[in-house]
């Protein structure tokens, strides 16, 4: 691994501004973010993704690499919780590894946002498909982690449908707002999407650096709560994730040549959900604990993926 890669990693503002929010927490400072400011900002970031890719996405023909890269995507999301969900339910509840198995399987907003800032700093792009890759692989994920619950738990006449969950998870407001915006940049004018650049791009990193503030401080309240757990999740959140984002970036290389595009498969792969996928299982798996998945994705994984993760997976993509 490149330390150069590693050291601007480290030192990049908005992965310090998250740092900052984990030492307010623990030194119980006053500091706070209103949560209708917290909730716009994260609505800000899906709608700037998905409409800055919806414009790439239109001034992109359409290819077969682009028809593999959203099967591919629909595969990971798909092959990785049902795989982790054996390994979980050794010393899970079956509830909760269907819960752990889904956000593993599931992909993370702000891992995704926080991979495209990586990128724009070592001047590397991607397609904008890959935006319609990550908003498909959100349900996928969560159908099959519902689909293991079933099929091993006894059976629940309150249990909701299938179809219900599927519905819930295409309808949940972060995957509507990405997809939503990814459509209207797809087919709004050039002239007048170029009239509201300066919203969508210029602003966009200082942002995130605020919103990567507050998850620092969410973080830290949440991670004591998970400790009871032993120390089986916390292996399972630093060394699966690795795991995943590293055979996803060798794997890539037969759907696309960019380095971009496997770059964004390799950290959507090891990304873990931790807004998407909790709105889902409070619908359908209630016994599932959230102060078990949501620390797991949140305090553990988001911040391996951010600090060791990124400059690994684009040393894989590159050399591998």
């Amino acid at each position: 691994m490149d330390a150069q890669l590693l050291i601007s990693n480290l030192t990049n503002p908005t992965l310090l501004f998250f740092m900052l929010g984990i030492v307010a927490t623990l030194l119980k400072s006053d500091l706070e973010i209103p949560p209708t400011t917290v909730k716009f900002i994260a609505l800000y970031l899906l709608f700037s993704i998905g409409f800055k890719g919806g414009q790439e996405l239109a001034h992109s023909p359409f290819s077969t690499e682009i028809l593999y890269s959203l099967a591919f995507g629909l595969f990971i999301a798909s092959f990785i919780p049902f795989y982790t969900f054996f390994i979980l339910k050794r010393r899970l509840s079956i509830s909760d590894a269907g819960a752990v198995a889904a956000a593993y399987g599931s992909v993370s907003a702000v891992t995704f946002v926080s991979a495209v800032s990586f990128l724009e700093v070592q001047q590397v792009t991607f397609g904008g498909h890959m935006v319609a890759a990550m908003a498909l692989m959100e349900a996928p994920a969560i159908i099959v982690g519902v689909i293991m619950m079933m099929r091993y738990e006894a059976p629940d006449d309150s249990q909701p449908s299938l179809g219900s969950v599927v519905q819930h998870s295409f309808t949940n407001g972060s995957v509507l707002m990405v997809v939503g915006s990814l459509v209207i940049g797809l087919v709004a004018d050039t002239k007048q999407a170029d009239g509201i650049k300066p919203f969508t791009t210029d602003i966009f990193k200082g942002f995130l650096a605020i919103f990567l503030l507050e998850m620092g401080m969410v973080t830290a309240r949440r991670f004591a709560a998970f400790r009871q757990y032993g120390s089986f999740v916390t292996v399972f959140a630093v060394l699966v994730p690795l795991f995943n984002g590293c055979w996803v970036a060798l794997a890539s290389h037969l759907v696309t040549d960019s380095v971009g595009n496997r770059f964004i498969f390799a950290i959507l792969a090891a990304s873990a959900s931790y807004i998407a996928v909790p709105a889902a299982m409070r619908l359908v798996a209630p016994k599932a604990d959230p102060g078990l998945y949501i620390p797991m994705a949140l305090g553990v994984t988001f911040p391996i993926n951010i600090t060791i993760g990124m400059p690994l997976y684009f040393a894989l993509v590159q050399y591998g």
